[in-house]
């Protein structure tokens, strides 16, 4: 069975439980933009509460164009927003250094199109998580999934509540001052957790 799931900013916890679910994973390339998910925007968790983080677009997050083709603006420096917020928030984190400079580089290299962004973010969490998964890209937009794929399209948007199970359950930084923070960016798991990660989801899993 394989999944075909569309691409999150710095995905959810979630998003990365169902991604180890499956050994074969194909990226939705040929959907319209939705307002309203996780392709532009994550969350974090802060000292007095939760941080939402997103990328704004050229053109707005009306429009209705192929996701492929939507533009990220450069126009307010959000780059150093986010990575400050990051410094912030994790600069206590078991891992946080250990990761850091690699990530900022790649926000640093200012992709034109959000999907490239997405894509290549998605990538380095995977290889730092050592995930053995086979990735494709699909070349169409298909309506109707044959029998041996299963569509996880927008089933994991902001305002949705599903836990998927079990919910992954670790230490976070700020755990002592607002409580246990569920289905935060995956960089909360990864700063705190590090290499454990990757067993921590597949762990979860196995108990859903």
């Amino acid at each position: 069975m394989k999944l075909l799931i569309d691409y999150q900013y710095f995905g959810t916890v979630n998003y990365y439980k169902m991604l180890f679910k499956f050994k074969y994973i194909e990226f939705e390339e040929y959907e319209r933009y939705q307002k309203g998910s996780f392709r532009n925007r994550t969350i974090i968790a802060g000292a007095n509460g939760l941080i939402p983080l997103s990328v704004p677009l050229q053109n707005g997050r009306d429009q209705r164009a192929l996701f492929r083709d939507i533009k990220i603006s450069y126009k307010d420096n959000w780059i150093l927003q986010h990575t400050r917020a990051l410094d912030a928030c994790y600069m206590r984190a078991p891992f946080y250094e250990f990761y850091r400079d690699n990530l900022f580089a790649l926000l640093a290299s200012q992709e034109e199109y959000l999907m490239d962004l997405d894509r290549k973010l998605i990538q380095w969490v995977l290889k730092m998580m050592k995930a053995n998964l086979t990735i494709s890209f699909s070349t169409s937009y298909l309506k109707e999934l044959s029998t041996d794929l299963q569509d996880g399209r927008n089933q994991l948007l902001p305002n949705q509540t599903s836990s998927l199970g079990e919910q992954v359950q670790y230490a976070q930084v700020f755990e002592d001052r607002i409580g246990f923070q569920p289905n935060m960016s995956i960089l909360d798991l990864l700063f705190c957790n590090g290499p454990s990660s990757a067993g921590l989801l597949k762990d979860s899993n196995s108990r859903f």
